[in-house]
């Protein structure tokens, strides 16, 4: 969720962008725990009233990107000056042609497509011919959609697997993604997608707490995004709901270190398909849980709520947006009320958590705002 165009949005056609903007006037939109928190003190985003019980800010991205994998990335404490390979005009005839050496199968469409409208316009030929349907988007992915009754999802996975191996230096994209669908059309896709990310390029905060020996908790498909690397601990997810339950019952038990949260639902589901009502509903639904999630909270635990970059559901794009995203932070042991100001990277966030664990951070990005906030 972004919260208003980053001031390099230009570069990446973003101007206007402000997915709190477009949710919030939305009547669906109601989400009086964030405010109480303080999201509408945040710089830049207006309407907040009373003293918020959270101290808060507005991240901008340091990175050339504004993917799922970067900003991930960033938050953890990695900047990448260079953007991960795009392919607006479909991936090279070269790339194509080796992807169907190395899997046997022809592929359809190489374009970048909705997920939904691809398989939609692609899914009856895919079905007669058993050819794959390769398509990206205007993030740096290579997405593979197949029939679940057509490609097992097993070998749809190995087909991943391949592909991951092949798209390495100029065309390492940042996710190759399994994209199952099934059904009779129009199909749907089912929850059985799996994303095979890049490995981080350099050291990120959950490297640091692995080697210190400290917990590393991932829900939903963090540990996909890291590729698996430092997580000694994975809840995958279908849905924001299911994300909601791990996090619930993992704040019930007695770990030391990082419990890193997805929830898959905003974009995938709302932002990508311009769903502006869903949108704003799936933040209501996350609003309200966190009334309840909150009061479970440890004495010595810290909560972070953030975001890895916008997607804008009322601009005519359905890819995401550069955006500023916001900040709170809320716990026993932190200060109400903290106007953290705007934060120069993401990073930041992954130099406190390493501060907090007590970690020395110098191999990583960003500078820790923990004083500021600790009581």
């Amino acid at each position: 969720m972004g919260i208003g165009e980053a001031p390099d949005a230009a570069l990446f056609g973003d101007e206007g962008s402000n997915t709190l903007g477009a949710i919030r006037r939305h009547p669906l939109f109601n989400c009086p725990n964030l405010a109480r928190l303080g999201l509408f003190h945040i710089e830049g985003v207006g309407g907040g009233t009373g003293v918020p019980v959270a101290s808060y800010a507005r991240l901008r991205e340091a990175s050339m990107g504004k993917d799922t994998t970067i900003g991930h990335w960033e938050i953890a404490g990695v900047i990448s000056e260079r953007a991960l390979p795009t392919y607006p005009d479909g991936f090279p005839p070269d790339v194509i042609a080796e992807f169907e050496r190395l899997t046997g199968c022809g592929v359809l469409c190489n374009k970048p497509y909705s997920g939904t409208d691809v398989i939609r316009d692609y899914g009856r030929e895919h079905c007669e011919t058993g050819k794959l349907i390769v398509y990206t988007s205007a993030d740096s992915v290579f997405q593979i959609a197949a029939h679940e009754d057509i490609v097992p999802v097993k070998a749809l996975y190995r087909y991943c697997e391949l592909a991951r191996k092949m798209l390495c230096g100029e065309h390492a994209v940042g996710r190759v993604i399994a994209r199952p669908f099934a059904g009779e059309h129009p199909y749907v896709r089912t929850p059985r997608r799996h994303d095979y990310s890049l490995l981080p390029p350099r050291t990120t905060v959950i490297d640091l707490l692995a080697r210190a020996g400290r917990d590393t908790v991932s829900v939903g498909k963090i540990y996909d995004v890291f590729a698996g690397r430092g997580f000694s601990e994975s809840h995958p997810t279908a849905n924001n709901a299911e994300g909601m339950a791990r996090t619930v019952e993992l704040v019930g038990k007695n770990f030391a270190g990082l419990c890193f949260v997805n929830l898959v639902d905003y974009d995938m589901v709302y932002g990508h398909r311009n769903d502006v009502a869903g949108y704003a509903r799936a933040m209501s639904e996350f609003d309200a849980w966190l009334g309840d999630f909150l009061p479970l909270l440890h004495e010595d635990d810290i909560c972070i709520i953030t975001a890895d970059h916008g997607c804008d559901p009322a601009t005519p794009s359905t890819d995401h947006s550069r955006e500023y995203t916001p900040m709170l932070i809320t716990g026993a042991n932190v200060r109400a009320g903290v106007d953290l100001g705007t934060r120069a990277s993401f990073a930041d966030i992954g130099a406190t958590v390493a501060d907090y664990l007590e970690i020395e951070h110098e191999e990583i990005a960003g500078e820790s705002f923990l004083d500021a906030v600790l009581r």
